[in-house]
């Protein structure tokens, strides 16, 4: 729900089946000009190494810090609820040739 002058306003969100079921990556990469930043879900499969394009989404600055926030309001939650996730040792990352 969004508040508007004081009001709560509701807003039906409606998404057909595929988009709903979602996609898998295991890679992002960010991007950014002045006016945009760039987020790219990738399918990086490694055996032989290929990577695929799965979704592109371009969201002004203001946006993407909102989505960072939330972001990490539920990393915190999540943490809180099911403890604390540890990363590995980052691999080297593979080079991407567009």
């Amino acid at each position: 729900m969004e508040k508007k002058m004081g009001k709560k306003v509701e807003i039906k969100i409606v998404a057909e089946e595929a988009v709903q079921q979602g996609i898998y990556a295991n890679m992002a990469r960010i991007s950014h000009s002045p006016e945009e930043i760039t987020l790219d879900f990738i399918y990086v499969h490694y055996g032989p190494p290929f990577g695929k394009l799965r979704s592109r989404v371009i969201m002004n600055p203001k946006h993407a810090k909102r989505l960072l926030m939330a972001l990490n309001q539920n990393i915190q939650n999540y943490e809180a609820n099911w403890g604390e996730i540890t990363l590995p040792k980052p691999p080297e990352a593979p080079e991407i040739i567009q």
